[in-house]
């Protein structure tokens, strides 16, 4: 079992500019960019409340990927994170739907990654606004917040699920957030 330890800011535009500028300012190192589209599936034991079932499609590969969220009120989440690259999306989707898994939530994002120190950032965008996450182990994770100067940028407790099942769309049975 793999654990994942992230902190997600909510960005509005004038600050993912500045991120972007303290970025290139301390040499973080530049990893790409890509686009994701994220299905959730709902269905046997999954609670789309603590856990999830994911299916993504990114720049002609396939992950699955098992998320359960640990209880906590700290902004770092702690979560269990198992994932592995499936070689066929359309195949694995069709098999998570015999099993009676059903798309539930679509979300789509541009990602971009850098590498600063320790720590792995990723500035998103969604359909609905900007964020911003930083994932490594907590002491590093602080230290990367220090670096790019996030004194005064908000903490975003909700996962990416929860918000497009807020700003979202539904289409029959499936809430999505798509470009």
């Amino acid at each position: 079992m793999g654990v994942e330890v992230e902190k997600k800011y909510r960005l509005t535009r004038a600050e993912r500019e500045r991120v972007l500028e303290r970025l290139n300012h301390i040499g973080a190192q530049f990893c790409g960019a890509e686009f994701e589209e994220n299905i959730l599936y709902a269905g046997g034991i999954i609670n789309l409340k603590n856990c999830v079932l994911r299916l993504r499609r990114v720049a002609g590969r396939a992950l699955l990927t098992y998320k359960e969220l640990f209880a906590t009120d700290s902004a770092i989440k702690h979560q269990r994170e198992d994932e592995t690259e499936v070689d066929d999306a359309q195949a694995m989707a069709a098999i998570l739907e015999a099993l009676g898994y059903r798309p539930a939530i679509v979300y789509e994002k541009r990602r971009a990654t850098w590498r600063v120190a320790q720590t792995e950032v990723v500035i998103d965008e969604l359909p609905f606004g900007f964020f911003m996450e930083i994932e490594g182990e907590e002491r590093a994770i602080v230290e990367a917040e220090k670096a790019l100067q996030l004194t005064e940028t908000q903490a975003e407790m909700a996962t990416y699920p929860q918000l497009t099942a807020q700003h979202g769309k539904k289409s029959g049975e499936v809430i999505e957030a798509r470009f």
